[in-house]
């Protein structure tokens, strides 16, 4: 065969490449979610997220006894696995010029670029998938608040049908538990807030450990990086005080004697995955105020997380969040999810982070333990599980709490109901400090403690006549002490601080 020419030889070889690269181009596409392609094509730019194959197994945490030892064990192993796995991505980043944050809570980067951007880090073996980012409204409460002026009540209604006030009888009021809230933000110096907030000594504030701002950008009547809990909106300040609230004549919150750290994922009602991330990330070790240092000793006993990521908005991948929340779980915080007000029909929770498994998720009633017509209901399909939610139903129409500024108002929603769960949580640890960073445990009791309730609507081919279904899940909160044998079944067999082994679960005697 004659010998080809050098010009037909260095074009067979341009073809070639221009073939091979066109190849390595359309096996990567597939691992970049449809919305970022949308959003990069035709030179644009948008933010996505990096999430790398490599995940920590934290699956050991569960054989650890203690919250302070188990959130340990999972912020080293996180930081562990993101330190040996994303400087190769970072030098990428940094040889093409973009921003960039790291995670860790879950092993993932937040970035932002063009299409050839996406296309390039989404060819590095070391990336699952470039996921979106989207910019996601709040699924606001049914109802505007009430006009301005304080609660009409000693104690809100809602708690008050709880049973907390028998509880708080008893001495038990929340006193050595500590929630947290991630929304809209906080009015930190509400005076039915203030002497509850973590970072409040009676005299001076420190929002060291306390307070993180995740919005970098923009930020309202806040600005961006808020170096103390602000609210642009008004919903987080009204979730807070149904936690907690308490201004020494009325009593809005399930347990006034906790206290409070905080943490804004929304700008002026709006959140994306990579905000959502960044305060579960605090959370799980909170750090100084120039972000550093982070402790897990001092991550709260439960999250409340009264907001929701759907499709519809452009999360287009339901499990965009999940090993975030299952990260957190596993450090011994309970997470706790409002369901959605997109009632009344089957498989309408849809949104992360109620969807998961890890999530403690509620949906609302009203103070006859109806179910509300707006609250959303299970089987999970989004996701293919067919996963039974919600897990628990609590108090949500008509709440009466906090509003910024020092007023007061009233809203309806999953939302509402949801921080009557985490108040809830409070209540238990004070009672029995061995429930600390049992979450199972926790999950357990409030559901054996619950008001069954039944209901003709069928769905995800549960009958509503079974408990649990997917209208109300368990049931209705009720605030029951926790019996002394609540602590012995917990640590049968010798598990006790520090030990590893298997424990029974909870029984309600």
């Amino acid at each position: 065969m004659a010998n080809r020419s050098p010009i037909v030889h260095r074009l067979a070889c341009c073809l070639f490449l221009l073939a091979a690269a066109e190849g390595a181009t359309a096996d990567v596409r597939h691992k970049i979610d449809p919305w970022v392609l949308e959003r990069t094509r035709g030179g644009g730019e948008t933010e996505f997220l990096l999430v790398l194959a490599e995940q920590a197994d934290v699956s050991r945490a569960a054989l650890i006894s203690g919250k302070e030892a188990k959130g340990r064990y999972v912020f080293e192993k996180l930081r562990e696995t993101a330190a040996r796995s994303q400087p190769a991505v970072t030098r990428l980043l940094e040889e093409r010029r973009l921003p960039f944050r790291p995670y860790l809570v879950a092993n993932m980067i937040w970035t932002s670029g063009k299409e050839e951007d996406a296309l390039a880090l989404a060819a590095l073996p070391g990336i699952a998938r470039v996921a979106a980012n989207p910019s996601v409204p709040l699924d606001r409460p049914v109802l505007l608040p009430a006009p301005e002026g304080a609660c009409p009540v000693a104690v809100s209604s809602g708690v008050a049908h709880t049973g907390a006030p028998a509880l708080w009888a008893q001495g038990i009021d929340g006193t050595g538990a500590v929630v947290a809230g991630a929304d809209t933000g906080y009015d930190w110096d509400h005076p039915a807030l203030q002497n509850a907030y973590r970072g409040w000594n009676g005299s001076a504030a420190s929002h060291a450990y306390n307070w993180h701002d995740a919005i970098h950008t923009g930020g309202g009547v806040c600005g961006a990086n808020s170096p103390q809990p602000c609210d642009d909106d008004d919903h987080g300040t009204h979730t807070m005080g149904t936690m907690l609230g308490d201004n020494g004549t009325q009593v809005m919150g399930m347990a006034p004697g906790a206290r409070w750290m905080a943490c804004r994922n929304m700008d002026r009602g709006n959140g994306t995955p990579a905000r959502y991330a960044e305060c579960y990330q605090f959370f799980l070790a909170p750090t100084d105020a120039a972000g550093q240092n982070p402790d897990p000793d001092r991550a709260p006993d439960v999250i409340n997380n009264s907001w929701g990521c759907p499709a519809s908005e452009g999360c287009t991948d339901p499990n965009v969040l999940r090993t975030v929340v299952e990260n957190v779980r596993a450090a011994g915080i309970m997470v706790v999810s409002s369901a959605g007000n997109s009632g009344s029909g089957c498989s309408s929770v849809a949104t992360p982070s109620a969807i998961y498994d890890a999530a403690f998720t509620v949906g609302s009633t009203n103070n006859s333990d109806l179910i509300s017509g707006f609250s959303s209901r299970g089987a999970v399909t989004v996701d293919g599980s067919n996963r039974q939610k919600p897990d628990i139903s609590g108090p949500g129409e008509d709440t009466c709490s906090t509003l910024p500024g020092g007023d007061y108002g009233t809203k309806s929603g999953t939302s509402m109901a949801s921080p009557h769960v985490a108040g809830l949580v409070a209540l238990l640890i004070d009672a029995r400090p061995c429930l600390r960073g049992e979450v199972d445990a926790i999950e357990n009791y409030i559901k054996q403690t619950a008001v069954p309730r039944t209901t003709t609507q069928n769905c995800g081919g549960i009958s509503g006549m079974s408990v649990p279904n997917n209208t109300y899940g368990w049931g209705a909160i009720r605030a029951v002490m926790p019996t002394p044998a609540v602590c012995p079944a917990l640590f049968a067999d010798g598990f006790e601080s520090g030990a590893t082994g298997a424990w029974s679960e909870v029984v309600a005697n």
